[in-house]
C-alpha cells in the first residue's frame, strides 16, 4: 500500500546495547508450494455453497491441473496448470461455481526515510516506574499517548493472552523488540518458496532488492505489541503475542496468498491453524471491480474474512492511503478493507508535533475516508509539514533524538535495519500504522475480558472510542478514534 516510511533509527546514537548477530532464515511453513514456472498459471477454484467436491485433486488432475492448497471451510482451493484451457475444463466440474486466474496485487511500500539508528537503552532508572517510561524512544512515540494507552497499562491491562496475527510481508524475528512477542512455532509463509522471516522491497526500477532496511511487517508488529522491556519502543498491547503470517513479498501478494493467510490465522491451533484472536492486515490495493474474474476473487476473499468472523476472529485492515472518498469511488474497490466483516481503519496525524502542535486527531493528509467504509480511526502519522528544520526530542536514559521536524509527525516502531542489526527503528506514516494501533487496543480488550465474538469486540471498540468530527458516524473517524483506557473500563 502506498504510504510513507521515513526515518530508520537503528538504536545507536546514545546508548549502548546493539544486539547484532548472524541472520537466521527459517524454512517456509504452511502448505507446500512449487514456484510457478514456464507456462504454468495459478487458479482459484470456488466450490458451490462454500464446499468443495469430494475427490477434488483427482478431478483437477483430470482437467490438467494440480491442487496446491485447499481451504475446505470456505469452499476454495488453489491449483496450478500449464493447460491454457484449464479454467474452462475445471469450471465444468460438478460442485464448482467458478475457476478464475489468480491475480497478484501491488500493495506498494510506505514512505521511509533513508536514515537508520541502532542502539538500546542503558540501565533503567529505578525511579521511573511507569510502564514503558524508560524505553529508549518513548519520548518520540506520540501514538500511545494520543489514544490513552499508558492509562490502560497502569491499570494492569497490557494484552496478556491475546494473539494477533500480522498478515503482511516477512517479519524480523530476531529483532530485540519482536523476538519476545513472536510465536515462531505458529508463524508461517504462504508465499511460494519464501520463509516467514524474510522479505525484500522494490527499488525505483521495480526490482526486488536485498538491501531493504524497513520490513513493513516488523514495523506493524512493533506498533501492536513491542514489549515494555526498557529497550526501544513500546507497543499498544505490550504483553500480547504476535504471529507472523507472510502473504506479501516485495510489496506484492496474490489473492490466494492472502486468503490462505487469513484462513490459517483464523483456524484454531488444534485444527492446524495459528489460533489468532485478532488479524491485522496493514495492506490494501485499489482494483476495478469490473475486471475479468475480479468479482469471483472478491467473493473468495470475503469467504475468507467471513470464515475468520465465524471462528471468532476479529479482522482489522488499513483503509488505504490514496485520499479517496470510498462513498463515491465508483467501480473501484479497496481490498481487503472493504471485504465482508472487516474493520476498516483511517489514519490521523499531527502537523508540527515537534514544534508544539498537540492535535493528534487531525485527519492524515493521505487517508481514505467515507462513512460507508471507515469504522474507526487511530494515529497513523503524517508527512505534510514542509521544511528542513531539525527538532530534538529526549532519549532515555540520556541524549536526544535530532530529526527533521516533519519526520517526528510520523510513527516510530521496530524495523529491519541494515546489515545484521537486530535493534533498528524507523518512522513511517500510513493507514498501515493506524490499523495496528486499533489491533493493539483490541488486544487489550481480549487481554482483560478474554476471547469474544468479533461483533462484541467491535462494539466495545466503537462504544469506547472518542466521537470526533460530526456526531455519530463520520467520514474520517467512523465511530471515533480508539481510546485504549476507555476500552478496558
Amino acid at each position: 500500500m502506498r504510504h510513507r516510511v521515513l526515518s530508520c533509527l537503528v538504536l545507536a546514537t546514545t546508548a549502548a546495547v546493539t544486539a547484532c548477530g548472524h541472520e537466521q532464515v527459517t524454512a517456509p511453513r504452511g502448505p507446500a508450494f512449487s514456484q510457478v514456472a514456464g507456462g504454468e498459471r495459478t487458479w482459484v477454484i470456488l466450490g458451490t455453497g462454500n464446499a468443495l467436491p469430494n475427490g477434488l485433486a483427482t478431478l483437477v488432475a483430470a482437467s490438467g491441473g494440480t491442487v496446491t492448497a485447499t481451504m475446505s471451510g470456505i469452499g476454495v482451493a488453489v491449483a496450478t496448470s500449464s493447460d491454457p484451457d484449464f479454467g474452462v475444463k475445471a469450471g465444468r466440474l460438478r460442485g464448482i461455481d467458478a475457476v478464475v486466474e489468480d491475480v497478484v496485487l501491488d500493495f506498494g511500500q510506505p514512505r521511509v526515510s533513508g536514515e537508520e539508528v541502532a542502539d538500546a537503552a542503558g540501565e533503567p532508572d529505578v525511579g521511573q516506574t511507569a510502564i514503558g517510561a524508560v524505553e529508549t524512544f518513548r519520548a518520540v512515540q506520540w501514538v500511545p499517548d494520543a489514544i490513552s494507552a499508558p492509562a490502560a497499562w497502569a491499570a494492569g491491562f497490557q494484552g496478556a493472552g491475546a494473539r494477533v496475527a500480522v498478515i503482511d510481508g516477512g517479519i524480523r524475528n530476531t529483532h530485540i523488540d519482536i523476538a519476545p512477542i513472536l510465536d515462531v512455532a505458529h508463524s508461517a509463509s504462504f508465499v511460494p518458496n519464501q520463509p516467514y522471516n524474510f522479505d525484500q522491497a522494490r527499488n525505483a526500477q521495480g526490482q526486488c532488492v536485498l538491501n531493504d532496511t524497513f520490513w513493513h511487517a516488523t514495523h506493524v508488529a512493533g506498533i501492536i505489541a513491542a514489549p515494555a522491556n526498557n529497550i526501544g519502543t513500546v507497543g499498544i498491547a505490550p504483553q500480547a503475542t504476535v504471529i507472523g503470517v507472510k502473504a506479501l513479498h516485495c510489496g506484492s501478494g496474490s489473492f490466494s496468498w492472502i486468503m490462505q493467510g487469513i484462513y490459517y490465522a483464523a483456524t484454531p491451533i488444534a485444527e492446524g491453524g495459528a489460533g489468532a484472536n485478532i488479524i491485522n492486515m496493514s495492506l490494501g490495493a485499489q482494483i476495478d471491480g469490473r475486471g475479468a474474474g475480479i468479482a469471483q476473487l472478491l467473493n473468495a476473499l470475503s469467504r475468507a474474512t467471513s470464515y475468520a468472523n465465524q471462528r471468532g476472529v476479529t479482522v482489522i485492515a488499513a483503509a488505504g492511503n490514496d485520499g479517496v472518498n470510498l462513498d463515491h469511488s465508483g467501480n473501484t474497490v479497496f481490498v481487503p478493507a472493504q471485504s465482508v466483516g472487516v474493520i476498516s481503519v483511517a489514519a490521523t496525524g499531527p502537523f508540527g508535533w515537534a514544534l508544539g502542535a498537540t492535535d493528534f486527531d487531525r485527519p492524515a493528509s493521505y487517508t481514505n475516508f467515507g462513512q460507508s467504509a471507515i469504522r474507526l480511526a487511530a494515529g497513523g502519522g503524517d508527512f505534510a509539514l514542509p521544511g528542513s528544520q531539525v527538532c530534538s526530542k529526549p532519549r532515555f536514559p540520556s541524549g536526544v533524538v535530532n530529526q527533521l521536524c516533519w519526520v517526528l509527525d510520523m510513527v516510530m516502531a521496530p524495523c529491519r535495519g541494515s546489515g545484521t542489526s537486530n535493534s533498528s527503528y524507523c518512522w513511517a506514516a500510513g493507514t498501515s500504522m493506524a490499523s495496528p494501533a486499533v489491533a493493539g487496543v483490541a488486544a487489550l480488550i481480549v487481554g482483560k475480558y478474554g476471547p469474544m465474538s468479533p461483533a462484541q469486540l467491535e462494539a466495545r471498540l466503537r462504544q469506547s472510542a472518542d466521537d470526533l468530527g460530526k456526531p455519530g458516524q463520520d467520514d474520517y473517524y467512523g465511530s471515533g478514534r480508539v481510546n485504549a483506557w476507555r476500552a478496558v473500563q
